[in-house]
């Protein structure tokens, strides 16, 4: 009986200790190459309408990724406050390309399918050039995103460029974002000068990506 009760101990230990690195993996990046400065992780996905999009066919644009997640008050503040469809605005309108990613699973908050994507983006008036649906988390733990907003700017050449949060002011007050940092912008407008970027990763902050 003895022997019995420490086997499954022994095994209780073996599956909790499995279940820590999993949730340790899903907050983590999944690749340690996903660095500023180092070329950004080739990917294929599919849009809110069922169109396929990759970082290649991409090649000679700026590419900005950005984790949503509608539900998020970080999200919110950004939508509400117009200042996210102003960064989507500026990158597409210089011919830049702009996707949004929703990395929630089924059954968590901000998951969303192709219709409710395209009525968030026709309600918040956003601009995004797409909205790529990643319900199983490849694109996200690809990326290392770990919260809503997470953004990543990509050069021309396919290089990572910016990777982190939005601005300076890691909080849900709507207020805040005047008068903020915004990394992003920073980094949008070095690269269209030829500028080094001042900071090239910065920690994000948000709602964790619910994978």
């Amino acid at each position: 009986m003895t022997t019995s009760i420490t086997r499954r101990q022994a095994l209780s230990m073996v599956a909790a200790g499995a279940a820590a690195g999993l949730a340790t993996a899903a907050s983590s990046p999944a690749c340690a190459n996903v660095q500023a400065g180092r070329p950004a992780p080739e990917f294929a996905a599919t849009d809110s309408r069922g169109a396929q999009h990759s970082l290649s066919a991409n090649r000679g644009k700026i590419v900005v990724l950005e984790w949503t997640n509608h539900e998020c008050p970080y999200t919110v503040k950004h939508y509400a406050t117009g200042n996210m469809q102003a960064l989507q605005r500026a990158v597409t309108e210089a011919g830049g390309i702009w996707l949004t990613v929703v990395s929630s699973r089924p059954g968590t908050q901000g998951h969303v399918n192709g219709l409710e994507a395209d009525r968030l983006t026709e309600e918040r008036n956003a601009r995004p050039t797409a909205v790529l649906l990643d319900p199983k988390g490849d694109l996200g733990r690809l990326y290392g995103a770990r919260t809503t907003p997470h953004m990543y700017v990509i050069d021309r050449d396919g290089m990572l460029a910016y990777m982190g949060a939005i601005d300076d002011q890691p909080s849900a007050n709507r207020s805040t974002v005047k008068g903020a940092r915004n990394y992003v912008r920073e980094a949008l407008d070095a690269l269209a000068a030829g500028r080094p970027i001042a900071l090239a990763s910065t920690r994000p902050y948000g709602c964790t990506v619910k994978y």
